[in-house]
């Protein structure tokens, strides 16, 4: 039977996923078959998995870290919030559901929780370690009886427990004390130690601190991890969407239920990104609507705001458009939706000549597209879809030439005039593809051409695991796993 290693936090955005991460690909460097595990995920960051389901975009990553295939046991439960109170239950990478957050914990929470205790079960038996993620706080008192995700998970792996705290948001102490008088005794003997994460200056400044957490609780601090500038996606329930305006103004509208807006880190990085809610915004060189987890709701929401016509008008002034997946689908003709928000036929937006129509089965597939698209004809892209709807066009943004690998060939998104639709998830970071379509605009603005660089998602999780390697006592985790 393998081993269990658990990170939890004391607060959500305490950096449990990139350190889960971070562990993954330490372990797998010093020869371990490791894999990551997260019960419950909550999350608008999708990507599909090896089975063709859809998981966490953490898990996704953390299981690259381990360098394996992504994996729906990895994340057996995925709650993608809809709204009022709702979310849908992706279960082993299926939608099952949808349901209000009462329903669930009384309702549907026990019989997953045991059927994700199997699978956490079977991959400690396969793997020689299992890094097991929590979910927000271990204690908190309105929830902790339906604690699926944290202390329970703990106790059914008997897993050391690593409790990480964010220093730099403040009262880190304070958080770690909070967090320990609240566990029972049985929860607290699960403690492996402590971890400061996100720390600015001089780590030995902190050592009266340490003294005190390890005199009271006999728990050692493990290490202090420095604030890291990467280019990895952080947990997204607490993501700080930007107001940057570079020398191309690219606007992002913030939809209500927006989702995978990690697909939008290259144009932030190599320009800048402002993310925008009202009408009286909308002015961009660039005007992106993201996908949503709800399309037609947020198709609606922009209706009545006045952001649909705020995007028509920019467009007729010179505003580039784009539309990805939810959104391409709003910049169509039409959307038939008798399945998500059940409304039937409702007028798009009008800027692309599409027409799209939902369906029960959601496809969740790796993909390998020609771009039709003229300033980046012929060009070679991936991406991935995690879509409901079939969209119709008879001019197509791209070819998809493999799904998973197979070969194909598949129309798919629209071009219009100064706008285009995808269902490409992941297509800026194809970074030859966005220093074309920058430069393309740049040039209409009679800017000079930039390269934009590129970086690789494997040499990050590899430069931020040698940081965290560096500053945690490894030796002290292995000798507690019985590795040592």
């Amino acid at each position: 039977m393998g081993k269990a290693l658990m990170v939890q936090g004391t607060s959500s955005g305490a950096g449990k996923s990139l350190l889960v991460m971070a562990l993954c690909r330490i372990f797998s460097n010093l020869g371990y078959d490791v894999v990551p595990f997260k019960s419950q995920n909550m999350s608008l960051n999708s990507a599909p998995s090896i089975e063709g389901g859809e998981i966490s975009r953490a898990q996704y990553l953390q299981a690259v870290a381990c360098r394996k295939k992504p994996s729906v046991r990895f994340n057996p439960i995925l709650l993608k919030p809809e709204g009022n109170m709702r979310s849908q239950v992706v279960f082993m990478g299926k939608p099952i559901g949808s349901v209000s957050a009462k329903e669930y914990m009384l309702s549907r929470k026990e019989e997953l929780f045991r059927k994700a205790m199997r699978v956490l079960d079977e991959l400690m038996a396969e793997h020689e370690i299992v890094i097991i993620e929590g979910a927000g706080s271990p204690v908190e008192i309105n929830l902790k009886d339906y604690d699926i995700a944290n202390m329970r998970v703990a106790r059914h792996a008997k897993a050391k427990t690593i409790l990480v705290t964010d220093i730099d948001r403040g009262g880190s102490f304070a958080s770690i004390v909070g967090t320990m008088e609240l566990l029972s005794e049985e929860e607290r003997n699960l403690i492996l130690g402590f971890v400061f994460n996100k720390f600015r200056g001089d780590a030995s400044l902190l050592e009266p601190g340490f003294e005190y957490l390890e005199k009271r609780y006999g728990k050692p601090t493990l290490g202090v991890v420095p604030y890291v500038e990467h280019k990895l996606p952080e947990e997204d329930s607490l993501t700080s969407f930007p107001r940057v305006k570079g020398k191309l103004h690219i606007q992002v509208v913030k939809l209500p239920h927006i989702s995978n807006f990690t697909d939008f880190e290259p144009l932030h990085w190599a320009n800048g990104v402002d993310y925008v809610t009202k009408a009286e915004e909308i002015e961009g060189d660039l005007i992106i609507i993201p996908g949503s987890k709800n399309t037609v709701e947020d198709l609606l929401w922009m209706r009545e705001n006045g952001i649909e016509d705020a995007i028509i008008r920019a467009h007729h002034e010179g505003s580039f458009v784009v539309g990805i997946c939810g959104g391409f689908q709003m910049l169509g003709e039409k959307i038939i939706d008798n399945v998500e928000s059940k409304r039937g036929e409702v007028k798009g937006i009008g800027l692309l000549p599409a027409k799209t129509i939902f369906t029960p089965v959601k496809r969740t597939n790796h993909l390998k597209a020609e771009i039709v698209w003229k300033p980046a004809k012929r060009m070679s892209v991936d991406g991935y879809e995690i879509r409901m709807g079939r969209s119709i066009s008879k001019r197509p943004f791209s070819i998809i030439r493999e799904i998973n690998g197979a070969n194909a060939f598949e129309p798919e998104g629209a071009l219009g005039e100064r706008t285009f639709g995808t269902y490409l998830h992941g297509i800026f970071h194809n970074f030859a593809f966005t220093e074309r379509l920058l430069n393309f605009l740049r040039a209409e603005k009679g800017l000079e051409p930039i390269s934009v660089d590129g970086w690789s998602i494997e040499e990050e999780i590899e430069r931020f695991a040698r940081i965290v390697e560096k500053n945690l006592d490894m030796e002290y985790i292995l000798s507690e796993l019985g590795l040592g």
